[in-house]
């Protein structure tokens, strides 16, 4: 993907706009709703109206993508506190995409001032004002997260939101799960669309709490992680067994460096020989439990 003539804009079921990726098969997000979808998904279970009351906030956005989730969560925040400064560092492999959300007005959430903001962040690639700093940190995620680490940055609020699993495996790694969990505050939250065995393990395996995220727009919950976790909606006896079964080998990628191609490779010769209850299994086990 690497001309601003393949991205489309596709309306979603809340009357948003998201775009389609050539590159990885996939919108970018969920057809029942990009605003639902960043506000039920990411701004809401990172508790940031709650934050927003302290007065001052660092969010980190992984796959920064069309800006939604950071345009959801300024409007959020200064609804909440219209005097608190907010800090944002935002990953994005490609600067067409927040550019072309732009220049085709997909983006239409948040006030002018956040439109504004959005806008200055997609071209100049960052933003100094007295209410906002951002950075636009355009390149592979892994490398740029590390920067970061580097620095000693640590978010209140983590929005996990790369291209899924199978399609984006090295954004879902234990060993990049790892290097997230040294940028979120202790008191902080990570939260992601993505309910996969295999995600939620390899969260816990990098040090994280889990929890489940309400359902928004699909049936399927997200996932809230934290170094520790008070309050949050529990896993279901049957997502928990779900995490005792092959789906539940996590991605790994251990120089942070490995394509997607060797690292989905990794995961699948590692399940052929794990002795974990086969998928299938556990799927007619709850089917039946479900029918009784």
């Amino acid at each position: 993907m690497d001309s601003a003539e393949q991205l489309t804009p596709k309306l979603t079921g809340d009357g948003s706009f998201t775009f389609f990726s050539t590159e990885f098969g996939e919108t970018f997000h969920s057809h029942h709703g990009a605003h639902q979808e960043a506000m039920g998904k990411f701004v809401y279970p990172t508790l940031l109206p709650e934050k927003a009351k302290q007065g001052q906030v660092k969010i980190l956005d992984v796959c920064y993508g069309l800006g939604y989730n950071t345009a959801a969560a300024l409007e959020t925040i200064w609804q909440i506190n219209p005097d608190c400064q907010v800090q944002v560092y935002a990953l994005e492999l490609n600067p067409v995409v927040p550019r072309a959300a732009i220049a085709n007005a997909v983006l239409q959430i948040g006030s002018p001032q956040v439109q504004t903001y959005l806008n200055t962040l997609a071209h100049d690639l960052e933003l100094q004002v007295p209410d906002c700093q951002a950075q636009l940190l355009i390149g592979d995620a892994r490398q740029t997260l590390q920067t970061l680490q580097k620095q000693q940055f640590l978010a209140d609020a983590i929005f996990l939101d790369p291209f899924s699993p199978p399609n984006c495996p090295q954004l879902w790694t234990v060993e990049f799960f790892q290097v997230l969990s040294q940028c979120l505050h202790p008191q902080g939250h990570l939260a992601t669309y993505s309910c996969a065995a295999a995600v939620r393990t390899g969260l816990i395996e990098a040090g994280f709490e889990i929890a489940a995220s309400p359902p928004v727009g699909r049936r399927t919950t997200g996932t809230i992680a934290g170094l520790t976790l008070t309050d949050v909606l529990t896993l279901t006896p049957q997502e928990q067994e779900h995490l005792q079964t092959v789906a539940a080998i996590p991605y790994r990628d251990p120089q942070l460096i490995d394509p997607a191609s060797t690292i989905r490779t990794r995961r699948q010769q590692e399940q052929k020989k794990s002795p974990l209850e086969p998928t299938k299994a556990w799927k007619k086990r709850w089917l039946q439990v479900k029918a009784h």
